[in-house]
């Protein structure tokens, strides 16, 4: 994630402050410039930084804190607290109008930010929830975008309206909208064109847009893998087209991650979602408190879970936790689980949400080394994956050979999968105990089991 460096520091500076049993003024000082340095590093606004730490400090060296019991653990909340502050404190959802009135919705912003992929992901969130969606191809310039948001439009399942690259992108808005209301879409989504570079042809044609039709929300679209630039786009586009709402792309990258606590306090617009990977399914609703819990290294359940509950059948969960808790867990089972994994966004992402999960930020999880799994269970018969206790050494080197692998490695993966096979019947009898739901924890039905 964008912040993993961020997080690591951070958790040195609050490792120092839970070391001391008593804080002196002097103490949160030198911790505060360590907070400070780390967030800087991390790409964050000086201005806002600035302010962060002084609102941080005037809370933190007061008498009640420094002669409190845990000292250190209150610093921490008020920085926890400062940084939701930072980002915005609520959460903000698009506006849409009610019932069958059409919401227009224009998307802006550079090229090479992802606007058009992220113009079809909002139209599957809108979709999700009810909404009729229409997306309507304004960008007549960049070569194959309408292509693009054709074939991405198919995959949501939502029709694309398009007129090709020899009309005007303003009566192309003005026809899309026609063509919405002639065909029952209650809200029109606008790809229009970017350029590399903010310059005054690209914001007078977004401005005719906006006079010619009844945009009622102006939604930018900004790479947070550009930093600093990333907020100062923000601002521009803002000024000139007052912005009601920002998507932050690529904050799954290698990036500092300082656009996403800057832009709200840069521009006071609000960060509607945060594009976390490149299938169409990788947007995340933004939520200041969650987020602020990841950056400090405490995860985020809440995000976790709903995850997991839109990507993780209840029944079939629930018909896991009984073959866990009868042992009858099986290599197609296993196989299932790692699938329910990578749509939930793979085992980096999974610890990056678990309290007490961060990972040092020079350790790397390579998710795609889970395909060798997987090309060694696609090698077994239907036989073995359902009994694995018939793969004998014969067995194994033909699947060995299958798999492209050596046999060390199919060997390797019938320990990991017996011990994770014992692991989890253990788990499934402490979670079937009093106070805990069968099957579940809390309603979470965990990947690699259901727990």
């Amino acid at each position: 994630m964008a912040f993993d460096n961020l997080t690591a520091k951070l958790q040195n500076v609050f490792k120092g402050l839970r070391s001391k049993g008593r804080l002196t003024e002097a103490d949160v000082k030198a911790a505060l410039r360590e907070v400070k340095m780390a967030l800087l590093e991390a790409d964050v606004n000086f201005k806002v930084v600035k302010q962060f730490v002084k609102a941080v400090q005037e809370r933190a060296t007061g008498e009640d804190v420094l002669n409190s019991l845990t000292p250190g653990q209150t610093v921490i909340k008020y920085v926890n607290e400062e940084l939701v502050k930072m980002m915005g404190e609520t959460t903000t959802e698009i506006d849409l109008l009610p019932g069958n009135e059409i919401t227009v919705i224009m998307m802006c912003g550079l090229q090479g930010a992802g606007k058009t992929t992220t113009t079809a992901k909002i139209a599957g969130k809108l979709k999700a929830k009810g909404k009729r969606p229409l997306l309507v191809a304004c960008d007549i310039y960049r070569p194959a975008a309408i292509e693009q948001l054709q074939i991405n439009g198919d995959k949501q399942e939502v029709p694309v309206f398009s007129m090709g690259t020899n009309h005007n992108p303003v009566d192309i808005a003005k026809a899309g909208v026609e063509h919405a209301k002639a065909n029952g879409n209650n809200v029109v989504i606008l790809d229009t064109a970017g350029r590399l570079h903010i310059d005054e042809d690209m914001m007078e044609e977004l401005a005719k847009i906006k006079e010619q039709v009844e945009v009622h929300q102006t939604i930018l679209v900004v790479d947070s893998m550009t930093g600093q630039d990333a907020v100062n786009v923000a601002s521009s586009f803002n000024e000139k087209l007052h912005v009601d709402g920002v998507i932050l792309t690529k904050l799954d990258g290698d990036t500092r991650g300082g656009a996403a606590l800057s832009i709200r306090a840069v521009t006071g617009r609000p960060i509607y979602y945060v594009g976390m990977g490149e299938k169409l399914s990788d947007l995340e609703q933004f939520y200041p408190d969650r987020m602020a819990s990841r950056i400090l290294g405490m995860g985020d359940v809440l995000s976790l879970i709903e995850k997991a509950e839109e990507q993780i059948d209840e029944q079939k969960a629930a018909e896991m936790a009984k073959k866990i808790k009868k042992a009858e867990f099986d290599f197609n089972d296993f196989l299932e689980q790692m699938q329910q994994m990578k749509k939930m966004g793979g085992l980096s992402s999974i610890l990056s949400m678990l309290p007490g999960m961060g990972l040092p930020a020079d350790l790397e999880i390579d998710d795609n080394a889970l395909k060798g799994t997987e090309a060694i269970i696609y090698s077994m018969t239907i036989e073995e994956r359902t009994n694995p206790g018939i793969i004998n050494p014969s067995r194994k080197r033909r699947i060995a050979k299958g798999a492209g692998v050596d046999i060390s490695e199919v060997n390797r993966l019938m320990k990991q999968f017996e011990q994770s096979r014992k692991m989890m019947k253990q788990m499934s009898g402490m979670m079937s105990g009093k106070g805990r739901r069968k099957g579940g924890f809390g309603g979470f039905k965990f990947p690699f089991g259901g727990m």
